[in-house]
């Protein structure tokens, strides 16, 4: 049994782990699957394709494939379609997977996703979801509206991973691509989603071979500001 299962009964599948439900799924220890995931994550975004490939192959068998999908599918948001399709097109052949029906893949038939967006994205920031808002209508109306919908509404708000491993994914994905203000957000957000500080650290540890020694002593700085230290 996972770690999530262990906490709240459920599958990975289930709507009541996540920001549906307005619950956020704990992780208090990263086990050796969600390592996986997120070093996954971190390749995707950043890796050249012999790299994801391997990681690819790497992970086939020993990560929920499900968790895989929606990882490969939610590096479209920080790393642009062409990373996620050539992913996703090396993982059907190195899985041997089929894609979902449509009526498995997830959407739950949800045509209009700012309600869910907003949910998600009011659990990943917290405190500061009101003052981000506006931020992002003052660099552009359509940014904001594209960031709700789009970005947490379709996406990270989908029910077959939880948020709190979504969210040490998106940390890794920033990370690799030096993003450091995007970072800085989801290292709070990992925080808010359910990660405990422990798993947020070694999540960046994760991540530290595959970046150079400054960006690792940069970030880990970081994080330290983020946890008021």
């Amino acid at each position: 049994m996972s770690q999530v299962e262990a906490r709240t009964g459920g599958t990975a599948g289930d709507d009541s782990m996540t920001t549906r439900g307005h619950v956020p799924v704990r992780i208090d220890a990263l086990d050796a699957e969600t390592a996986a995931l997120v070093r996954l994550a971190a390749v995707l975004a950043g890796g050249s394709e012999v790299e994801v490939r391997t990681e690819l192959s790497a992970v086939n068998g020993v990560v929920n494939p499900v968790w895989v999908e929606e990882v490969i599918l939610q590096t479209y948001l920080f790393a642009g379609f062409p990373r996620a399709l050539n992913a996703a097109r090396d993982w059907r052949r190195i899985s041997g997977r089929s894609a979902p029906a449509p009526a498995e893949d997830g959407e739950r038939a949800v045509l209009d996703f700012s309600e869910r967006g907003e949910a998600t994205c009011a659990t990943v920031y917290g405190e500061f979801y009101d003052r981000l808002r506006v931020n992002i209508r003052g660099l552009h109306p359509a940014l904001d509206r594209w960031m709700i919908t789009e970005g947490y509404g379709k996406v990270l708000g989908r029910p077959l991973l939880d948020l709190a491993r979504r969210e040490l994914c998106v940390v890794a994905a920033c990370a690799i691509a030096r993003q450091d203000r995007q970072l800085h957000s989801h290292l709070h957000g990992a925080l808010n989603a359910g990660a405990a500080a422990g798993v947020v650290t070694a999540a960046l540890l994760v991540v530290a071979p595959l970046i150079g020694d400054d960006d690792l002593r940069r970030y880990l700085g970081l994080w330290a500001r983020v946890q008021g230290k």
